[in-house]
């Protein structure tokens, strides 16, 4: 591989028009998604997962020991409810999944439709954008934190189309995917932009291909995990409230009731980072494997790689305490929330505000 190629320009323009270029698409989706959730109302569709979820909760109430207390006062027969409510978890609760983003009406569904649309369009141009800034400098274009910000942004887009091809209800995840990537692309091309040019010395390597391209993978991954974990405790929030009685028939409780499930959001997320974390770890390998060929030294616990191995001390440890302490629910989902918090803190944190061998952020 020649690294030390001149930079084409040209390509370098177009690439920086490509991502800009599908932002705008980006923007487009987000609006479509946004008409999508606002639009969706309480159709047919939304009343009926209502029922189900109060009949399935009442079935709940009943299977957990709740029973109906009959009194009598002054000849008038009275139904009380229990007022101390069982704190079930949510995978006891029995509460069916909502039809998703999807499904809500027949306009949500169109905007929704637009949306994916628009995401597809966008991404097809975000890849692009990706594709000719490395054709610009002939190696991976991941070096610096403006590339693997909107390598970063393509990545868990990619990711999120392919779930969406394979699995229908996960539409749920596309406002704020979006949104992100939209926060993504916008801190990328302003605070984080670098031209197009060629690597610093120590990056010359063909390690620069298989260790940032997993850690891309494995941080794309965590955010959808994270997607599903924060909307988790959102839904699980709202079913406690429904089981206790106290739900409200408000634009909230409509959007509470599209989505899945607490304990199908609690499994989604917790799947996505056990699939994930194996390629996490080969990540922190291949990066000593690296070092040690550039540096002389496996490990030197450099503040990137301290906060590496700190990040996955806590999906590690989130992962142990479901599979062995039984860990489910809001402790888990808190867990996993504070290990994506360290990933997002070796990124922008250790690149922007702390000095070591890994300072190629180009800011």
């Amino acid at each position: 591989m020649n690294f030390a190629a001149a930079v084409n320009e040209n390509f370098a323009n177009y690439s920086n028009y490509l991502i800009r270029s599908a932002m705008f698409i980006y923007a487009l989706a987000f609006l479509a998604h946004l008409a999508e959730w606002v639009f969706g109302g309480r159709s047919k569709v939304a009343v009926q997962s209502a029922a189900l979820t109060a009949e399935r909760t009442a079935a709940a109430d009943t299977a957990a020991g709740v029973t109906v207390q009959v009194a009598q006062r002054g000849g008038t027969t009275t139904i009380e409810r229990p007022k101390v409510i069982t704190r079930s978890s949510a995978s006891d609760r029995g509460i069916a999944d909502g039809p998703g983003a999807a499904g809500t009406s027949d306009k949500g569904d169109l905007y929704g439709r637009i949306a994916i649309s628009f995401t597809v369009l966008a991404w097809l141009l975000h890849v692009g954008g990706v594709v000719f800034r490395a054709a610009s400098v002939q190696r991976a274009p991941w070096g610096n934190m403006y590339e693997f910000s909107t390598t970063f942004g393509a990545v868990a887009v990619g990711a999120y189309l392919v779930l969406l091809a394979l699995q229908k209800n996960v539409r749920w995840i596309g406002l704020i995917l979006v949104t992100a990537v939209l926060l993504d692309l916008g801190l990328a091309t302003t605070v984080l932009y670098t031209s197009s040019e060629q690597l610093v010395p120590a990056l010359h390597s063909y390690w620069l291909w298989i260790h940032v391209s997993c850690a891309i993978i494995s941080g794309a991954v965590f955010f959808l995990a994270a997607i599903g974990t924060g909307l988790y405790l959102f839904r699980d929030h709202y079913e406690l409230a429904l089981t206790a009685g106290r739900a409200q028939n408000n634009r909230w409780g409509d959007i509470m009731r599209r989505l899945p499930a607490a304990a199908s959001l609690d499994k989604f997320a917790y799947r996505m980072n056990a699939l994930v974390f194996p390629l996490w770890t080969f990540t922190i390998i291949a990066g000593a494997i690296w070092a040690q060929a550039a540096w002389g030294h496996y490990w030197e616990w450099d503040p990137k790689e301290t906060w590496s191995f700190i990040t996955w001390v806590a999906y590690a440890g989130y992962l142990h305490a479901r599979a062995t302490a039984g860990w489910k629910g809001r402790k888990a989902a808190y867990l996993a929330l504070i290990a994506f918090a360290c990933f997002l803190f070796n990124y922008y944190g250790v690149n922007i505000f702390v000095s070591g061998k890994h300072s190629y952020a180009g800011v």
